[in-house]
């Protein structure tokens, strides 16, 4: 079967095996309480959420993916969706490809979705994989930025740095999960593109790196990262309210 002819079938992969340290000491940022319920499983149940997704991945912590699955199995997601648990690796990259690594020979296109983003809306997962069906090879959800953005030469902490440049606003955005991609694209990038130290942290740009284009289509304010313990706050308040008004 040509790929032309081929039916899609679209995984997410969801790298969770990184401690969050800027939410302070406790268990890994993946598994912290929101709402009662693991971020990680919000995470998975956003993917989960779209028809168009048959299959996630959680990449989890080397020593942890046991914990992982039995975490996963005490809350209940859509039966459409299967579920796949695989130990990570010591960065990102690694963890996402050990993660690319597990699909199955059918899928055809993938989401990288980061754990933290818990509370991503279902018409945004949904309008990346339109785009990667309708033929974009790599797309992300992104927003326009509110603040004016400076570049600076990079000093010590808390000291002055002195201003490079300021970039036009208008041509900024602000890049959110999940990220879509062919998956031959995605994994033509990661066997091409070795990066030292803390490894990708951005799939989109690895691809970019290849010379492939990558698009950008509407992200979402609610698609917002859990990284400091402000942005737990909100993401409770969000929460909160889609109960409220049984919107989740």
């Amino acid at each position: 079967m040509s790929d032309e002819s081929r039916p899609h079938r679209t995984a997410a992969v969801i790298p969770a095996a990184g401690r969050g340290v800027r939410l302070g000491p406790g268990a890994p940022k993946a598994l912290r309480a929101l709402g009662g319920t693991p971020m990680l499983v919000h995470a998975v149940r956003a993917m989960a959420r779209s028809r168009a997704v048959s299959l996630v991945v959680v990449v989890a912590p080397p020593d942890g993916a046991a914990e992982v699955r039995h975490l996963l199995d005490e809350h209940p997601l859509p039966e459409r969706t299967d579920v796949l648990v695989v130990p990570g690796g010591d960065t990102r990259q690694e963890s996402v490809r050990a993660g690319l690594d597990a699909l199955p020979a059918d899928i055809t296109s993938v989401l990288i979705h980061d754990a933290a983003r818990p509370l991503v809306p279902v018409d945004t997962v949904d309008s990346v994989v339109e785009a990667v069906r309708d033929g974009a090879p790599a797309v992300v959800p992104a927003l326009p930025l509110a603040d004016t953005v400076k570049e600076v030469e990079p000093g010590r902490p808390g000291e002055p740095e002195p201003v490079l440049g300021t970039p036009e606003r208008s041509r900024l955005r602000a890049v959110q999960t999940p990220q879509g991609f062919d998956l031959k694209t995605l994994l033509h990038a990661h066997e091409t593109i070795a990066v030292n130290g803390e490894g990708a942290t951005d799939d989109a740009g690895m691809v970019e790196r290849t010379g492939v284009t990558v698009v950008v289509v509407p992200g979402h304010e609610e698609a917002f990262k859990v990284t400091r313990p402000l942005d737990l706050v909100l993401a409770e308040a969000v929460l909160a309210r889609r109960r409220a008004t049984d919107a989740y």
